[in-house]
Parts: C-alpha cells; sequence; structure tokens
C-alpha cells in the first residue's frame, strides 16, 4: 500500500484531523486547525517525503505541508488557494470538495490563519505569521 493510500485509511478509520505516513512511520494529531502541522515544525520533525491526509487543507496548511517537505496531501475539504500553493510547489493532492476559502469556527469570516498567509507565499514567512497568530489566539483566549 503507498503511503497515501494508507494515510487515507487511517484517516477513514478514526478520529483524527490528521495522518502523515513514510514507509513504517506513522504520525497522528487531534487538534483542530494547523495546530498539528506547527507542533511539527516547532518541533523540527523530520517530515519529507511524508503522505498526509488532513481533515480541512487552506492555504495555512498548504503552505505549512511545503515547508515541511510532504510530498502528497488528501483532504475531504481544500481550498482553492491551498491548490494554488500545491500546484507552484510540485505537490500532488487530491480531494473530495473544494472550497473558496476555510472560515473561522462560528463561520463568521475567514479563518484567522488563513487571513494570517493571505498576502505571503514563502513558506517560512508563512510559519513565522501562523506561530504569532496562535501565540497571539492562546493569550487572549482565542
Amino acid at each position: 500500500m503507498e503511503n497515501i493510500e494508507r494515510a487515507r485509511a487511517i484517516f477513514a478509520q478514526n478520529d483524527y484531523t490528521i495522518v502523515l505516513c513514510k514507509d513504517d512511520k506513522t504520525y497522528t494529531g487531534t487538534k483542530p486547525g494547523v495546530a498539528c502541522l506547527m507542533e511539527f515544525v516547532k518541533s523540527g520533525t523530520d517530515l519529507a517525503g511524508f503522505s498526509a491526509a488532513d481533515k480541512v487543507v487552506g492555504k495555512a496548511a498548504a503552505l505549512s505541508f511545503v515547508f515541511l517537505s510532504v510530498d502528497e496531501v488528501y483532504s475531504p475539504l481544500m481550498s482553492r488557494q491551498a491548490i494554488g500553493v500545491f500546484d507552484r510547489h510540485n505537490i500532488a493532492y487530491t480531494y473530495d470538495k473544494l472550497i473558496d476559502s476555510v472560515l473561522n469556527r462560528t463561520k463568521t469570516g475567514l479563518c484567522p490563519m488563513e487571513t494570517a498567509v493571505s498576502e505571503i507565499s514563502d513558506p517560512k514567512e508563512a510559519a513565522a505569521a501562523i506561530n504569532n497568530v496562535q501565540l497571539t489566539m492562546n493569550n487572549y483566549g482565542g
């Protein structure tokens, strides 16, 4: 079974928000949004060549996957901006439903992480911007 097939199978059979697979290695997470991806970024986890299944992929997640050197991504919901990022960085992707953008949890506007990266195309800059938003939200109960 290919890495992406294994990631998708584990994702479908469990309550994870993200599953990453490469050969005999598997990482999973249950935190919402890009929180799991940012934990991998901060810890320096080597995800080069991994395939991922993620609950929702917008531009912020896509840039994080690029930063982490993931090879392929599947998501039930993927935004047009994410596809643009993946196309520019030659990352394979599949999705079930294409969405215009990722909304915040109350569906009253854009997700704060999407807003943070809206004018950013560099994955390293995006990781810093996402981290700043997370810190602000954590400090102010967001």
